[in-house]
């Protein structure tokens, strides 16, 4: 007998069917119950409120004076190291102190050929008190001489044109580069300067490019109101020789300033009679220091802040909380009718929860939005000339966690009235009313 070739029944393929409803019903009640005092729900929702608003406000403060920390050092290689000579402090040699003393663009060399970990090693020369002409405008200014590899040391912002390279060096050019504030004191009329020959002091240089770096820190002297030119052009116009005003170096990848900074006194200080230990004669500045200091800043304001916020924000929970506390025993005769009729714990504790986690974000919610829109107000306040100095702003995923956040604290809110509403027998109910 041949079995019959069908497929039973209970192997017969079958679909599952997920049905997802809106009780519309039970959010009417949530809200209703919100907005049954309205003014017991608007003061225990401000707690919430100025908690969200004190954190969202705090770290995008925080974003912001990071910003504007940081814009002082714009520019510069975070592992630069500059020496600059001054008058001795010590003895040494049979010298006495108070010895001036100065470098020469030999010292490049020594650095290089000694300290082999060094990678940019840029010279400069400065003049103060200098005037720029151009037609009938005027402008005060200081005078650098650098050679093209200063731009790895300080990058400049060029608005126009290009920085020094290596022609005008090996041709002599007379070109310059000029800081923002000469800029706009020479052509206020705004518009491309590049190929205009200004004068400065008796001198005239072509205007190749337009610096708007506007750092507070600057090495001799303000960026904004400087003018740059060719080291080799300054040395022949001031009749400097072989002499510089100061040394500036970054390091390769993987050293530290602060391990090698000895080692660049012990050279300079060798070469010149100077105590190696001396070490106001061999002032050096260390910016991977600054960078340190502000990055540790940095930190520090930011954990403050979040502590600070959250605080804050515990305080309206736990507001949240007694309120809704209040909110059941209230609703105790309510509560055990329900239960009466068939409604389970879970049901209950899912009820006062959810109202919890309403008020907590609805509130939230509003102080989210009332700190962009106070962020937003002080970014404003920080744009000069439409250019945002500084973005005081909360990041998309920061508002996305200050959100869950508000969820969590609602459920934590409302879990002790759950419990207590939960723990409401229909007889002892019904035996208050």
């Amino acid at each position: 007998m041949t079995p019959l070739s069908h497929t039973p029944h209970y192997c017969q393929p079958y679909k599952i069917r997920y049905t997802v409803t809106f009780d519309i019903d039970r959010y009417r009640e949530i809200l209703d119950t919100i907005t049954r005092n309205k003014a017991r729900s608007l003061l225990t929702g401000f707690g919430v409120f100025w908690g969200i608003f004190m954190l969202v406000t705090l770290i995008g403060g925080g974003q912001g004076l990071k910003e504007n920390l940081s814009a002082n050092f714009e520019g510069f290689a975070t592992n630069t190291v500059v020496i600059y000579p001054q008058a001795t402090t010590k003895p040494y040699h049979g010298f006495r102190k108070g010895r001036t003393w100065g470098m020469t663009f030999r010292d490049t060399e020594r650095l290089r050929s000694q300290i082999p970990q060094l990678d940019v090693i840029s010279p400069m020369l400065s003049h103060w008190g200098g005037s720029a002409t151009y037609k009938d405008k005027k402008a005060s200014c200081s005078f650098k001489g650098v050679m093209p590899n200063y731009a790895q040391v300080e990058t400049p912002k060029l608005s126009y044109g290009r920085f020094i390279n290596e022609m005008d060096i090996a041709e002599g050019r007379r070109v310059c580069i000029i800081g923002k504030r000469v800029y706009k004191s020479l052509f206020p009329g705004g518009g491309d300067p590049c190929g205009q020959r200004i004068q400065v002091d008796s001198a005239f240089y072509q205007v190749v490019g337009v610096d708007y770096s506007s750092g507070s820190m600057n090495i001799n002297g303000s960026a904004e109101q400087a003018i740059v030119v060719p080291l080799t052009l300054m040395q022949q116009a001031y009749n400097r020789g072989d002499s510089i005003d100061l040394l500036c170096m970054t390091l390769k990848p993987g050293y530290r300033v602060t391990d090698m900074q000895d080692r660049i006194r012990m050279v300079l200080a060798k070469a010149h009679d100077v105590d190696p230990t001396d070490e106001k004669s061999i002032f050096l500045i260390n910016t991977e220091v600054m960078y340190s200091m502000l990055d540790s800043l940095a930190s520090g304001v930011n954990l403050l802040m979040w502590v600070v916020g959250i605080g804050t924000l515990l305080a309206g929970a736990i507001g949240v909380s007694n309120i809704v506390m209040v909110t059941v025993r209230e609703r105790t005769t309510e509560i055990g009718i329900r239960r009466a009729i068939g409604a389970t714990p879970r049901m209950i504790l899912s009820q006062i929860i959810s109202e919890s986690i309403a008020l907590t974000v609805a509130a939230g919610m509003a102080g989210i939005l009332f700190g962009i829109v106070v962020l937003e107000m002080i970014e404003l306040a920080n744009t000069t000339g439409g250019v945002v100095t500084a973005h005081f702003q909360v990041r998309f995923w920061t508002a996305v966690g200050a959100l869950a956040l508000l969820t969590v604290l609602g459920v934590i809110a409302g879990l002790a009235p759950a419990l207590r509403a939960m723990s409401v027998k229909p007889v002892d109910a019904m035996r208050d009313e």
